[in-house]
């Protein structure tokens, strides 16, 4: 049976998130903070609630490929950019862990847009700090 809706947000199956719902929601949710963009904002553009960007991005609510063209569009990028964030998820580190599972990280997402907006030298002297503050992280 089809389910319809006036919205195209799907649910995710028995309100579980599944990973790729998630992986998509983050890199909506880190593209957007890189444009220094509010969810309002966003879901302004798009023609949704702010509401409904805050279930995208926690991936509660599955993102349409309709939507997905339109969030693409407010965030000035192609909607492979957002979605190639989920094929690199699935790439495991050498320690098991996936790269998102890194950005769910506490204070990460503000730590990578500050770094995207540095100089590759100070990106180099950043990199360098951390692999002395964090030694096991050098090997990664």
């Amino acid at each position: 049976m089809v389910r319809k809706s006036p919205s195209d947000a799907q649910p995710s199956p028995k309100g579980a998130s599944q990973p790729p719902d998630v992986a998509l929601g983050q890199a909506i949710r880190l593209r957007r903070q890189q444009m220094r963009m509010s969810q309002a904002a966003l879901a302004e553009a798009c023609g949704v609630s702010f509401q409904q960007i805050q279930k995208y991005e926690r991936g509660s609510n599955r993102v349409s490929f309709s939507r997905l063209l339109n969030i693409a569009e407010a965030l000035d990028c192609r909607p492979e950019d957002l979605m190639g964030v989920i094929e690199a998820d699935r790439r495991e580190d050498v320690d098991g862990v996936t790269p998102l599972s890194l950005i769910r990280t506490r204070g990460a997402t503000e730590l990578l847009a500050a770094y995207a907006r540095l100089d590759p030298e100070r990106q180099q002297a950043v990199l360098n700090l951390l692999r002395v503050m964090a030694p096991e992280a050098a090997d990664t």
